[in-house]
């Protein structure tokens, strides 16, 4: 058997197996880097999402801020400046539609801070005509919410007063104002007097789910070995259709109601 293993055409068929083995090993660990982003993307909600809010400027500046930062929840007091402008495409309890985004200038001056207030249905006139919103309040709030980074730019814009994707530098375009590198996903709204504002519908909580992504990469690694379990099967009964001598058949098994039929 070995001899016919080291036929050209059975090392050609191992070294596939081989290629195939690498190729399953590296599969596994990509699906399993997959896994453990979302493990790390939890651990990072467990310690953000419902912490106490911090001050805005403590964690994003004009130059960007921290790896690690997202989903810290966050705080600032000011007024919004500029909006609305609508990033289409936004899924949110199982419907598609669009997040309304403001222009919010902290207290004090500085660099504006782009602000999500939430999502809203399309117009029914059609993707071309914006949708009605609930206006934000025109004088002074404090928002808490959580940071997000930007998303990347499409470089096209649907319809005036739209962008495609929740892009910081598209939306500070189209809001005609500069921004800061993030933006802030609305939590809540306080008025001086202690009352909540009308908003947008809020976005639903971020999903949790890991995945099947471990699952796949103990599967990519099993399979590891079965380009090399083939080849043997396939040299084995190579070699027994070759050799029938050496491989005489089993006695057929005489079942209890084929003797009761004789």
């Amino acid at each position: 058997m070995l001899r016919r293993l080291a036929s050209p055409r059975w090392l050609g068929a191992l070294l596939l197996a081989a290629l195939f083995a690498v190729a399953a090993y590296h599969l596994g660990f990509w699906q399993y880097h997959r896994h453990e982003a979302k493990v790390a993307r939890n651990a990072q909600l467990d310690a953000h999402y419902r912490a106490d809010p911090v001050p805005l400027p403590d964690v994003l500046t004009p130059v960007g801020y921290e790896r690690g930062s997202g989903w810290t929840r966050v705080t600032v007091t000011g007024r919004y400046v500029a909006g609305p402008v609508f990033a289409r495409g936004r899924p949110n309890a199982g419907e598609v539609g669009l997040e309304a985004l403001w222009a919010f200038r902290p207290e004090g001056g500085g660099p504006d801070v782009l602000v999500d207030r939430g999502w809203v249905r399309p117009s029914a006139q059609g993707a071309s005509v914006l949708p009605d919103v609930t206006p934000a309040p025109a004088g002074p709030l404090t928002v808490v919410g959580w940071l997000r980074p930007s998303e990347p730019t499409r470089d096209r814009a649907p319809a005036p007063g739209q962008i495609a994707n929740l892009s910081v530098p598209d939306a500070a375009a189209a809001l005609g104002t500069p921004v800061l590198p993030g933006y802030v996903l609305l939590d809540t709204e306080t008025l001086p007097d202690g009352t909540t504002p009308p908003r947008p519908a809020a976005l639903e909580p971020p999903e949790r789910g890991l995945g099947p992504h471990q699952a796949y990469a103990y599967q990519w690694w099993l399979s590891t070995v079965l380009g090399f379990v083939l080849v043997g099967f396939g040299v084995r009964r190579e070699e027994r259709l070759a050799h029938p001598e050496k491989y005489p058949p089993k006695p057929k098994k005489v079942r209890i109601w084929d003797e009761e039929d004789e």
